[in-house]
């Protein structure tokens, strides 16, 4: 395997800010990192510290001693967790630093941001434990069902009281392009849509029940899945750096393949190499150390396209 070349010493450089722009975006596309609240997350992790319980007060009469009551405190462990992707190009974009930086902002974001987004919203697949997930969240259905109180509308309420129930505030929604289009289809009983201004103005909800809405790539589309809405204030994110951004021409191993061998019994993985230098190829590799955690998931809903009955 030939051994990995830093591109800085052969004439090939990112601008220095392409790290930065591509942390940028990848925040942009993530409803996760726009919801959560952002903290500052060092390399070790760190111990989140969240009140569980407040002070209660009561009534008395006059001389009486006055109640004593304290606080409880709880505390959550955040873990930064190294989420990366490698992408080869072919060496036309090396001869045009300009395409080459338009196409490292074009793709890593996107990548990046939707896997994190889709982690956080699983129920299994997390990079380790002290890493929240939602997936296992309380459902809400949104399809509309038969009957005037087996509406959508009805349904967002529904998303709004089980959170309240958890003693948390919905403050934010985040939905898939399947949530948007389930939005979009109510209708009052002369057609109308019921959730946006006007056709002209364009086709976002951009809020519900008075809190903000936002669309990505990340939330996952399976059984039904259309978002997930909840406290995002008593949720955290955190990032050790920014994205670091490496250029090679050494080569990479892009999975491997299964070989029987001629007994049929023995099985060996092979990786699957890909010689770049050969093949005049180079890769960008981009990478981010970060973490998720929330207070409590019963905070959250998972809201699917399910009717409601």
């Amino acid at each position: 395997m030939a051994t990995d070349v830093n591109r800085g010493t052969t004439g090939v450089v990112l601008p220095k800010e392409v790290s930065a722009e591509i942390w940028q975006n990848m925040q942009d596309a993530s409803t996760v990192q726009q919801l959560a609240r952002r903290i500052d997350l060092p390399g070790p992790g760190v111990t989140v510290q969240t009140i569980t319980g407040d002070p209660v007060a009561d009534w008395v009469a006059e001389t009486d001693e006055k109640p004593v009551s304290t606080p409880s405190f709880g505390s959550k462990d955040i873990t930064p967790y190294t989420l990366a992707v490698v992408v080869p190009f072919s060496n036309q974009f090396k001869r045009d630093k300009a395409a080459l930086y338009n196409e490292c902002i074009r793709r890593l974001p996107g990548a990046l941001a939707s896997k994190f987004d889709s982690t956080v919203y699983a129920s299994s697949g997390a990079p380790g434990s002290n890493f929240a997930q939602l997936g296992g969240a309380t459902e809400v259905k949104l399809g509309p069902g038969s009957g005037a109180t087996k509406g959508t509308y009805s349904g967002l309420v529904e998303a709004y009281t089980t959170v309240a129930g958890a003693d948390g505030t919905l403050d934010g929604w985040a939905l898939n392009s399947a949530g948007k289009g389930l939005l979009l289809g109510q209708v009052d009983t002369t057609g109308r849509p019921i959730l946006v201004d006007s056709i002209a103005n364009g086709s976002s909800v951009p809020m519900l029940l008075g809190e903000r809405v936002v669309y990505g790539k990340g939330v996952p589309s399976a059984s039904s899945v259309v978002g997930f809405a909840g406290d995002w204030a008593s949720a955290v994110w955190g990032a050790v750096e920014g994205v670091q951004i490496s250029i090679s021409e050494g080569a990479i191993v892009n999975g491997t393949t299964t070989i029987t061998a001629s007994d049929s019994e023995t099985t060996v993985d092979v990786p699957n190499v890909l010689p770049l230098w050969q093949k005049n190829m180079f890769a960008v590799r981009a990478e981010i150390e970060i973490g998720f955690q929330a207070r409590d998931i019963t905070r959250f809903v998972k809201l699917t396209s399910t009717a409601r009955s």
